[in-house]
C-alpha cells in the first residue's frame, strides 16, 4: 500500500471527514513518529509494533561504480519490530 491508497482507504471509512482533514491527520501521524525517532525516542503502537533507531558503526564500504574503498560514517537507522498481534495475523 502506498500513501495515496492509505488516504483513500481512510477517506472511504470516514466519509464525514474532508480529504484535507484525512491528509493532515496522516501527515501529523508520520511527522510525530519521525520527530520522536529523530530525538532518540521510541514509538510503540500496541498490537502493531514498535519503531526505534539502531546505531550502525563506521565501516569501510566500496563504491560499486569504481570499486574504490570509501569510509562510511557511523549513523542511526530506523528499525521496526512487529508486535505480537501483528506477527500472529501474518502467520495465521
Amino acid at each position: 500500500m502506498i500513501r495515496s491508497e492509505l488516504l483513500q482507504a481512510l477517506a472511504r471509512e470516514n466519509p464525514e471527514l474532508r480529504a484535507e482533514d484525512v491528509e493532515r491527520a496522516v501527515d501529523t501521524f508520520f511527522e510525530e513518529i519521525a520527530s520522536s525517532l529523530a530525538d532518540g525516542g521510541r514509538v510503540e503502537l500496541r498490537g502493531f509494533g514498535a519503531f526505534s533507531t539502531r546505531e550502525r558503526d563506521a565501516r569501510k564500504g566500496r563504491n560499486p561504480r569504481t570499486g574504490e574503498s570509501v569510509e562510511v560514517p557511523q549513523k542511526r537507522v530506523p528499525y521496526f519490530k512487529a508486535g505480537k498481534e501483528m506477527r500472529a495475523r501474518l502467520n495465521s
